[in-house]
């Protein structure tokens, strides 16, 4: 948000704003994971379905924080 936002803001709204973010932190992470398991499983064991799977997973945690900041 904005600097000027931000002033006018009422505490709720705030509030909102920060789990958001929080929010967003946690599925950044949790995407950063399952694209580590996914190579370290193609490395291990070459390209099979499991491969794929955590990213297929991950497609969906990233479109819905994208849905989020929209």
């Amino acid at each position: 948000m904005k600097q000027e936002e931000l002033t006018g803001s009422t505490d709720g709204k705030l509030l909102q704003e920060q789990k958001k973010k929080k929010s967003n932190k946690i599925s950044t992470f949790i995407i950063g994971m399952l694209i580590g398991v996914s190579v370290y499983s193609a490395i291990e064991n070459g390209f099979e379905f499991f491969t794929f799977f955590p990213l297929i997973i991950a497609y969906f945690f990233f479109r819905q924080q994208k849905k989020d900041q929209a």
